[in-house]
């Protein structure tokens, strides 16, 4: 691509991004950890820190992290493509579509507090439940979920770099990895949330400067008012199929709906099947995983709707306009599910400076979620796979070493994958619609395995299976019915992937609940509650295998479950909520997840029905609306989580007085008010 329209940057810019910013973070995180090693309780180089954080984490850095593991390169640049195809609708079906699922997360991050509170992978938790065979069929299904991931992080990331400075893009997939793969090892979990946290604050930055140029600066477009007069007419030289009239101002888009149905059964495949949400979970302290979500969900929403309603609508408005990329030509339909209608529209308003900006946001975008992506394949490599088939009785200083080769060992299958995908010429847009099909069956049964004690563990594996089967069938079968040949073309139409993602998901609903209610099981939660449960005791290292557990537990439990006689210190007593507690947080999460569901994809069903077509004024309102969103998100991702970490330095503060102004340094427990 290095000759593509959009390649108005150097070579130099992109190696430049790619190469500086990623060390600089690099370097960035060598310090933290230094500080965090020296002057916290919290070390990296104990396995509990390396891969849960201490579970300690406050919840404005946890909504951070979650924004930030949310807003894939996809995030910003297939939001934009739909808005480009679908108008207004676009965005909005993308992120109701998606945010669903971080809302019903919220309610199993209370569920496995309560259920299993000292997990370290969620498929620990199948392993205790349904035994070896159920482990090794999830896991399967775990892998495929973050093969897919990652490698689509590094194929839109590098797509992008290339299409804007014509950089080599192989170089850049392989380049993108080297910097986040450095600080994930040096650092840990922690050090996402931390690099999460910058990451998203400039993406906000730049947000608002899009959106600021877009609507409120350039004369090119200027005012949403001028924005409207413009889609108006692109509505008449390139009407859209499927919506009221061929308008770029209505919800009543019969592909966006598709879309976001689509949306919903792949969001909801990543979300509940990626270890990486899990974690989050883990990280956060069991009085807060519950806001933890539903801020993040809420947070989130503005990213693409803020986005894509800018530079997406901004592509489709000025595709004629003599500082398009691609006039007097419009763009093809290969480009546009490459990625390109954001950096186009970026290039039309603002050239080079348009250019360079979207090309910083995007690696902090691939980098951020790329960097989620590691540590949490490589706590599933380390406690899934080596301690429990490998080394039931690792030691912690194993753990640690294992988790860094992991993060490295799945660091190369990103990047083969990215590179086996490039050849294939697969593109971003493809794997965002098919990955529902692939994923989709297995969402009812992991759900449930933590919140249904019936489902039995027939259930769980039949489920999985025969809705991955019937996706493909429908999938392959439909493509083929309607265009006579199952190719890369015909297979990413998006009414025959919805087929797919719908068989996929229902059908694994259907057969789990109805096998595991012909033979129902009764499980007691003791069992998970019971995973990894060895007293903690502040500073003080175990050394025998005395572990709050009954013996009649333990028996049920693999030698990857038993207690290991290797605990490390942690570095502070857990305080788990007592029970009412956690019942209050759950009835939160059920009420504020199914409320904001219906408020964000079922209240506005009515101007599809109705199929309104937006006004001046109602447009107008509608981009006034995802600048408020943006700006909330803003305050929840940005500067709440600086508002946590006033304790910390209030307690700095007061000690430095009772020493008379000594140095302060040593473990002294501060640093655990930081995060």
């Amino acid at each position: 691509m290095a000759d593509s329209a959009a390649a108005i940057l150097p070579v130099g810019a992109g190696y430049g991004v790619v190469v500086g910013i990623g060390f600089f973070f690099a370097f960035l995180m060598m310090g933290i950890s230094w500080i965090q090693n020296r002057y916290t309780a919290y070390s990296t180089k104990q396995s509990e820190e390396f891969n849960t954080a201490s579970r300690s984490v406050k919840p404005g850095l946890i909504a951070s992290g979650i924004v930030s593991a949310w807003t894939w390169a996809a995030t910003l640049l297939q939001s934009s493509n739909v808005a480009y195809n679908y108008g207004v609708a676009g965005p909005f079906w993308y992120a109701a579509g998606a945010t669903v699922q971080i809302l019903l997360f919220s309610i199993l991050a209370c569920k496995v507090k309560q259920n299993a509170p000292r997990y370290h992978t969620y498929l620990e938790i199948i392993n205790a439940r349904y035994g070896r065979a159920a482990h090794l069929v999830f896991m399967v299904f775990a892998f495929i979920t973050n093969i897919l991931v990652g490698s689509q992080l590094l194929l839109g990331g590098s797509a992008v770099v290339t299409a804007l400075t014509g950089m080599n893009v192989y170089a850049a997939i392989f380049l993108i990895l080297v910097g986040f793969c450095a600080y994930v090892i040096l650092g840990g979990l922690r050090a996402t949330f931390l690099c999460d946290y910058s990451h998203t604050l400039i993406l906000m930055i730049i947000i608002l400067y899009f959106m600021f140029n877009t609507y409120a600066t350039k004369p090119v477009i200027g005012s949403p008012s001028a924005m409207y007069s413009l889609l108006q007419k692109a509505a008449v030289q390139r009407p859209i199929t499927g919506n009221q009239d061929g308008s770029y101002v209505t919800l009543k888009s019969n592909f966006g709906l598709i879309f976001g149905v689509i949306q919903f059964c792949s969001g909801s495949g990543t979300v509940f099947l990626d270890q990486a949400y899990w974690q989050r979970a883990i990280a956060s302290q069991p009085s807060t995983a519950v806001k933890t979500y539903i801020l993040g969900g809420i947070a989130w929403f503005a990213i693409p709707f803020g986005f894509s309603t800018t530079l997406g609508l901004a592509a489709a408005a000025l595709t004629d306009h003599p500082s398009f990329p691609t006039y007097p030509n419009v763009p093809t339909a290969s480009e546009i599910s490459s990625g390109l209608a954001a950096p186009y529209a970026a290039i039309a308003l603002l050239g080079k400076n348009g250019a360079a900006a979207l090309l910083v946001v995007l690696f902090m975008a691939v980098t951020s979620c790329a960097s989620v992506e590691l540590i949490a394949v490589s706590s599933l490599l380390t406690f899934d796979v080596y301690k429990a088939y490998v080394q039931p009785k690792a030691t912690p200083q194993q753990l640690i070493f294992m988790s860094h080769i992991m993060i490295c060992v799945f660091g190369v299958m990103m990047v083969v994958f990215a590179c086996i995908w490039n050849v294939a010429t697969i593109d971003l847009g493809w794997l965002f619609l098919v990955m529902g099909i692939l994923i989709g069956g297995a969402v009812f049964p992991t759900a449930f395995a933590i919140v249904w004690k019936k489902q039995s563990r027939a259930g769980a594996i039949s489920g999985r299976i025969a809705g991955l089967a019937a996706g493909l069938i429908a999938w392959v079968t439909s493509a083929y019915h309607y265009y006579g040949e199952v190719t890369v073309a015909t297979t990413g139409m998006e009414d025959k992937t919805l087929v797919g993602c719908l068989a996929s998901i229902m059908t694994g609903l259907i057969v789990t609940v109805t096998i595991s209610q012909i033979g129902p099981d009764d499980f007691d939660w003791e069992i998970t509650r019971a995973i990894n449960a060895i007293p903690v005791t502040q500073g003080v290292s175990h050394d025998d295998d005395s572990v709050d557990m009954p013996e009649s537990i333990k028996d049920r439990l693999s030698d990857a479950e038993k207690p290991s006689n290797h605990a490390e210190p942690h570095p502070a007593t857990q305080q788990e909520d007592s029970p009412n507690s956690l019942h209050r947080a759950f009835k939160l999460a059920c009420i504020s997840s199914f409320l904001l569901t219906f408020v964000l994809d079922l209240l506005p069903m009515p101007m599809f029905f109705t199929h309104y077509i937006f006004s001046r004024g109602f447009f107008t309102a509608w981009v006034i609306i995802s600048f408020i969103w943006v700006f909330v998100s803003s305050a929840i991702s940005c500067f709440l989580p600086v508002w946590e970490t006033r304790t910390f330095w209030e307690e700095l503060y007061r000690r430095r007085q009772e020493e008379g102004g000594s140095r302060w340094e040593g473990n002294s427990g501060a640093g655990e008010h930081l995060v």
